[in-house]
Protein backbone atom coordinates (compact mmCIF):
# COMPACT_ATOMS: atom_id res chain seq x y z
CA UNK A 1 0.00 0.00 0.00
CA UNK A 2 2.84 2.38 0.87
CA UNK A 3 6.31 2.71 -0.62
CA UNK A 4 8.27 1.73 2.52
CA UNK A 5 11.95 2.68 2.54
CA UNK A 6 12.80 1.09 5.91
CA UNK A 7 11.27 -0.33 9.07
CA UNK A 8 12.01 0.68 12.66
CA UNK A 9 11.14 -1.06 15.93
CA UNK A 10 10.58 0.79 19.20
CA UNK A 11 10.10 -0.45 22.77
CA UNK A 12 7.38 0.85 25.04
CA UNK A 13 7.92 4.52 25.92
CA UNK A 14 10.59 5.17 23.30
CA UNK A 15 10.27 8.45 21.40
CA UNK A 16 9.94 8.17 17.62
CA UNK A 17 10.24 11.92 17.16
CA UNK A 18 10.00 14.95 19.42
CA UNK A 19 7.88 18.05 19.11
CA UNK A 20 9.88 20.76 17.32
CA UNK A 21 12.30 18.37 15.60
CA UNK A 22 12.75 18.18 11.83
CA UNK A 23 9.65 16.94 10.01
CA UNK A 24 11.14 15.28 6.93
CA UNK A 25 9.82 11.74 7.35
CA UNK A 26 6.34 10.22 7.21
CA UNK A 27 5.57 6.99 9.07
CA UNK A 28 2.91 4.28 9.07
CA UNK A 29 2.16 2.11 12.13
CA UNK A 30 2.72 -1.53 11.20
CA UNK A 31 2.13 -3.05 14.63
CA UNK A 32 1.64 -1.79 18.18
CA UNK A 33 0.45 1.72 18.99
CA UNK A 34 1.81 5.25 18.81
CA UNK A 35 0.86 8.03 21.22
CA UNK A 36 0.78 11.56 19.80
CA UNK A 37 1.12 14.24 22.49
CA UNK A 38 1.99 17.87 23.12
CA UNK A 39 3.58 19.50 26.15
CA UNK A 40 2.37 22.82 27.51
CA UNK A 41 3.35 24.47 30.80
CA UNK A 42 5.15 21.29 31.80
CA UNK A 43 2.08 19.08 31.26
CA UNK A 44 1.68 16.37 28.64
CA UNK A 45 -1.57 16.26 26.70
CA UNK A 46 -2.36 13.17 24.65
CA UNK A 47 -3.84 14.22 21.31
CA UNK A 48 -4.38 10.83 19.70
CA UNK A 49 -3.59 7.14 20.02
CA UNK A 50 -2.68 5.56 16.68
CA UNK A 51 -3.13 1.93 15.64
CA UNK A 52 -1.81 -0.33 12.87
CA UNK A 53 -2.40 1.26 9.47
CA UNK A 54 -2.44 4.86 10.73
CA UNK A 55 -0.07 7.36 9.12
CA UNK A 56 1.69 10.08 11.12
CA UNK A 57 4.28 12.77 10.55
CA UNK A 58 2.53 13.98 7.39
CA UNK A 59 1.81 17.49 8.70
CA UNK A 60 5.49 18.33 9.10
CA UNK A 61 6.33 16.90 5.68
CA UNK A 62 3.56 18.68 3.80
CA UNK A 63 3.90 21.97 5.66
CA UNK A 64 7.69 22.00 5.59
CA UNK A 65 7.76 22.66 9.34
CA UNK A 66 9.04 21.10 12.53
CA UNK A 67 7.07 18.43 14.33
CA UNK A 68 3.92 19.81 15.94
CA UNK A 69 3.75 17.00 18.50
CA UNK A 70 5.75 14.12 20.02
CA UNK A 71 5.28 10.53 18.81
CA UNK A 72 5.98 7.78 21.35
CA UNK A 73 5.68 4.00 21.15
CA UNK A 74 3.07 2.30 23.32
CA UNK A 75 4.13 -1.31 23.77
CA UNK A 76 6.40 -3.03 21.25
CA UNK A 77 5.81 -1.02 18.09
CA UNK A 78 7.03 -1.35 14.51
CA UNK A 79 6.70 1.53 12.05
CA UNK A 80 7.44 1.81 8.38
CA UNK A 81 9.26 4.87 7.06
CA UNK A 82 7.64 5.94 3.80
CA UNK A 83 10.21 6.73 1.11
CA UNK A 84 10.79 10.49 1.18
CA UNK A 85 12.00 10.78 -2.40
CA UNK A 86 8.88 8.98 -3.58
CA UNK A 87 6.63 11.29 -1.55
CA UNK A 88 8.45 14.40 -2.78
CA UNK A 89 8.16 13.21 -6.38
CA UNK A 90 4.44 12.52 -6.01
CA UNK A 91 3.87 15.84 -4.20
CA UNK A 92 5.63 17.78 -6.96
CA UNK A 93 3.41 16.17 -9.59
CA UNK A 94 0.43 17.98 -8.11
CA UNK A 95 -0.66 21.32 -9.50
CA UNK A 96 0.76 24.40 -7.83
CA UNK A 97 -2.70 25.41 -6.61
CA UNK A 98 -3.36 22.03 -5.03
CA UNK A 99 0.05 21.99 -3.34
CA UNK A 100 -0.69 25.44 -1.93
CA UNK A 101 -4.00 24.17 -0.52
CA UNK A 102 -2.33 21.15 1.14
CA UNK A 103 0.36 23.34 2.72
CA UNK A 104 -2.33 25.73 4.01
CA UNK A 105 -4.25 22.78 5.52
CA UNK A 106 -1.07 21.53 7.25
CA UNK A 107 -0.46 24.91 8.84
CA UNK A 108 -4.09 25.12 9.90
CA UNK A 109 -3.82 21.72 11.59
CA UNK A 110 -0.78 23.03 13.47
CA UNK A 111 -2.72 26.09 14.68
CA UNK A 112 -5.75 24.02 15.68
CA UNK A 113 -3.57 21.61 17.66
CA UNK A 114 -1.90 24.47 19.49
CA UNK A 115 -5.24 26.12 20.21
CA UNK A 116 -6.67 22.86 21.57
CA UNK A 117 -3.76 22.64 24.00
CA UNK A 118 -4.12 26.29 24.98
CA UNK A 119 -7.82 25.73 25.51
CA UNK A 120 -7.11 23.04 28.09
CA UNK A 121 -4.87 25.47 30.00
CA UNK A 122 -7.36 28.32 30.31
CA UNK A 123 -7.60 29.70 33.81
CA UNK A 124 -11.30 30.13 34.40
CA UNK A 125 -13.34 29.67 37.57
CA UNK A 126 -13.85 25.97 38.22
CA UNK A 127 -15.60 23.92 40.81
CA UNK A 128 -14.46 20.48 41.96
CA UNK A 129 -17.21 18.01 42.75
CA UNK A 130 -17.15 14.23 43.03
CA UNK A 131 -20.20 13.41 40.96
CA UNK A 132 -20.88 10.22 38.97
CA UNK A 133 -21.41 10.68 35.24
CA UNK A 134 -22.31 8.22 32.48
CA UNK A 135 -21.59 8.71 28.80
CA UNK A 136 -22.42 6.50 25.85
CA UNK A 137 -19.93 4.93 23.45
CA UNK A 138 -21.72 2.97 20.75
CA UNK A 139 -24.03 0.57 22.55
CA UNK A 140 -22.04 0.73 25.78
CA UNK A 141 -22.46 3.07 28.73
CA UNK A 142 -19.19 4.07 30.39
CA UNK A 143 -19.04 5.27 33.97
CA UNK A 144 -16.84 8.09 35.13
CA UNK A 145 -16.53 10.75 37.80
CA UNK A 146 -16.71 14.49 37.35
CA UNK A 147 -13.33 15.87 38.37
CA UNK A 148 -13.84 19.60 37.86
CA UNK A 149 -16.05 21.85 35.81
CA UNK A 150 -16.17 25.35 34.39
CA UNK A 151 -18.55 27.12 32.01
CA UNK A 152 -16.46 26.01 29.03
CA UNK A 153 -15.87 22.35 29.86
CA UNK A 154 -15.09 19.71 32.42
CA UNK A 155 -12.72 16.90 33.37
CA UNK A 156 -14.06 13.35 33.63
CA UNK A 157 -12.07 10.82 35.59
CA UNK A 158 -12.29 7.49 33.80
CA UNK A 159 -10.08 4.52 32.97
CA UNK A 160 -11.67 4.40 29.51
CA UNK A 161 -11.22 7.90 28.02
CA UNK A 162 -12.49 8.54 24.51
CA UNK A 163 -10.06 9.65 21.82
CA UNK A 164 -9.42 13.38 21.29
CA UNK A 165 -11.89 14.80 18.79
CA UNK A 166 -14.65 12.36 19.78
CA UNK A 167 -18.03 14.09 20.02
CA UNK A 168 -20.79 12.86 22.28
CA UNK A 169 -23.77 13.96 24.37
CA UNK A 170 -23.65 14.05 28.14
CA UNK A 171 -26.54 14.22 30.57
CA UNK A 172 -25.32 15.95 33.71
CA UNK A 173 -27.29 15.83 36.98
CA UNK A 174 -26.20 18.59 39.35
CA UNK A 175 -27.30 18.77 43.00
CA UNK A 176 -29.99 21.39 43.47
CA UNK A 177 -30.74 21.63 39.74
CA UNK A 178 -34.18 20.23 38.90
CA UNK A 179 -33.58 19.23 35.29
CA UNK A 180 -30.42 17.49 34.05
CA UNK A 181 -28.26 19.47 31.65
CA UNK A 182 -28.02 17.96 28.18
CA UNK A 183 -24.62 18.99 26.89
CA UNK A 184 -22.94 18.47 23.54
CA UNK A 185 -19.31 17.65 24.23
CA UNK A 186 -16.00 17.06 22.47
CA UNK A 187 -12.85 15.46 23.87
CA UNK A 188 -9.92 17.91 23.80
CA UNK A 189 -7.22 15.85 25.52
CA UNK A 190 -6.80 12.59 27.40
CA UNK A 191 -4.65 11.11 30.15
CA UNK A 192 -4.57 7.33 29.79
CA UNK A 193 -2.65 6.56 32.99
CA UNK A 194 -2.35 8.20 36.39
CA UNK A 195 0.51 10.70 36.69
CA UNK A 196 0.42 11.18 40.45
CA UNK A 197 -2.27 11.38 43.15
CA UNK A 198 -3.79 14.57 41.73
CA UNK A 199 -3.53 13.61 38.03
CA UNK A 200 -5.79 10.58 37.49
CA UNK A 201 -6.61 9.07 34.09
CA UNK A 202 -9.45 10.76 32.27
CA UNK A 203 -10.31 13.27 29.60
CA UNK A 204 -10.67 17.02 29.22
CA UNK A 205 -14.00 17.95 27.64
CA UNK A 206 -15.15 21.15 25.98
CA UNK A 207 -18.79 22.07 25.49
CA UNK A 208 -20.05 22.54 21.92
CA UNK A 209 -22.82 24.95 21.02
CA UNK A 210 -23.87 25.45 24.63
CA UNK A 211 -27.06 27.50 24.76
CA UNK A 212 -27.53 30.53 26.97
CA UNK A 213 -29.85 28.79 29.43
CA UNK A 214 -27.35 25.99 30.11
CA UNK A 215 -24.50 28.50 30.30
CA UNK A 216 -26.30 30.60 32.92
CA UNK A 217 -27.22 27.49 34.92
CA UNK A 218 -23.59 26.32 34.98
CA UNK A 219 -22.30 29.78 35.83
CA UNK A 220 -24.72 30.16 38.72
CA UNK A 221 -24.01 26.65 40.02
CA UNK A 222 -20.25 27.21 39.97
CA UNK A 223 -20.67 30.57 41.72
CA UNK A 224 -22.80 29.03 44.46
CA UNK A 225 -20.43 26.13 44.98
CA UNK A 226 -17.49 28.47 45.43
CA UNK A 227 -15.26 28.40 42.36
CA UNK A 228 -11.69 27.35 42.88
CA UNK A 229 -8.66 26.57 40.81
CA UNK A 230 -8.09 22.84 40.42
CA UNK A 231 -4.83 21.06 39.66
CA UNK A 232 -6.24 18.58 37.17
Amino acid sequence: MYNIASEETYHHGEVIFKEGSSGDWVYVVQSGNVEISKTASGKKYVIEMLEAGDVFGEVGFIGGMGRIATARAVGETKVGVIDREFLTSEFNKLSEDFRFILVAVAHRVKKMTERATDFSLRKEPRVSNVLPVVFKLGDKFIKGTLGNMSTWGLFIRTDSPLNPGHKFSLKLDLPGIKEPLKLKCEVVWTRTTAEGPHRPPGMGIKFRDIDMKEYRTLKQYIKEQGAEEDNE
